[in-house]
């Protein structure tokens, strides 16, 4: 199951996008397979062109962005976050995550030495990092977990109408063929109501029509045997008819699990 199986993803756009113009912080959605499933918003090229665009300046956000739970700081001095995203059986259908954004004011030296590990240009890496904004720890962790909140119940609100919807399919399906079914069981009760008073006029004139013949009444075995015909139908029909209400029940039965 994918958010995307069942989410708005116009509205769910609109709700990471609203939220990263509002608190300034980098964010982006993925998926339980940790692709993006939303636009990247207020990245930073201190993160991306610089610390991601290195060998080694990739390999440990990469390791960050796997291991990174809650609010945490980043190899490179930034705080960031990763918020799971999840149904109320607690299944994980991805993630919010950014950040990108400075507890406070950076400290040029500790990151010209991160930018010599990562073999990136230090002036440049500088230039880049004064673009970062602050944001106090108490506030990154109030908006992180603001956006966390808002996302999960959006997709959880969005999860249970599609269960709603599919159940509402299944029980028109369900309810059309136990109308079907009833129509049938209803034709049938007719149909031996009608075998049944035919069968009766045919014994009742047989009955008549022996007394009168007295001892040649025997001829009238073919009015009895037609009798016999007419009842083995009634049989069938009856059956029919037990078949098409055992049908009923399953399917109430089956709206009913």
């Amino acid at each position: 199951m994918k958010i995307q199986d069942f989410c708005d993803m116009n509205k769910f756009e609109e709700i990471m996008k609203n939220w990263a113009g509002s608190t300034g912080l980098a964010t982006v959605a993925v998926g339980a397979d940790g692709k993006y499933i939303s636009e990247c918003y207020n990245f930073t090229d201190f993160c991306i062109k610089y610390t991601r665009g290195s060998v080694e300046g990739c390999r440990r956000c990469e390791k960050n962005d796997r291991e990174g739970k809650g609010v945490y700081s980043c190899h490179a001095g930034l705080v960031d976050f990763g918020i799971p995203i999840t149904l109320d059986d607690g299944t994980v259908l991805g993630s919010v995550i950014g950040g990108q954004v400075l507890p406070e004011n950076p400290d040029e030296d500790k990151f010209r030495q991160t930018a010599k590990e990562l073999g990136i240009n230090e002036d440049k890496y500088i230039e880049a990092l004064k673009h970062v904004s602050v944001k106090t720890r108490e506030e990154i962790e109030c908006s992180a977990h603001l956006l966390g909140d808002v996302i999960n119940m959006f997709v959880r609100a969005s999860y249970a109408t599609y269960q709603n919807q599919e159940i509402l399919s299944r029980l028109r399906d369900g309810i059309g063929k136990a109308a079907n079914q009833i129509v049938t069981a209803n034709e049938n009760t007719k149909q031996i109501d009608n075998l049944s008073s035919r069968q009766k006029m045919l014994a009742l004139n047989a009955s008549i029509e022996a007394a009168r013949a007295g001892e040649a009444g025997r001829g009238f075995s073919v009015v009895a045997e037609e009798v016999q015909n007419l009842s083995k139908i009634m049989t069938e029909a009856s059956s029919n008819i037990k078949k098409a209400l055992g049908e009923v029940t399953e399917t109430i039965n089956g709206l009913n699990r």
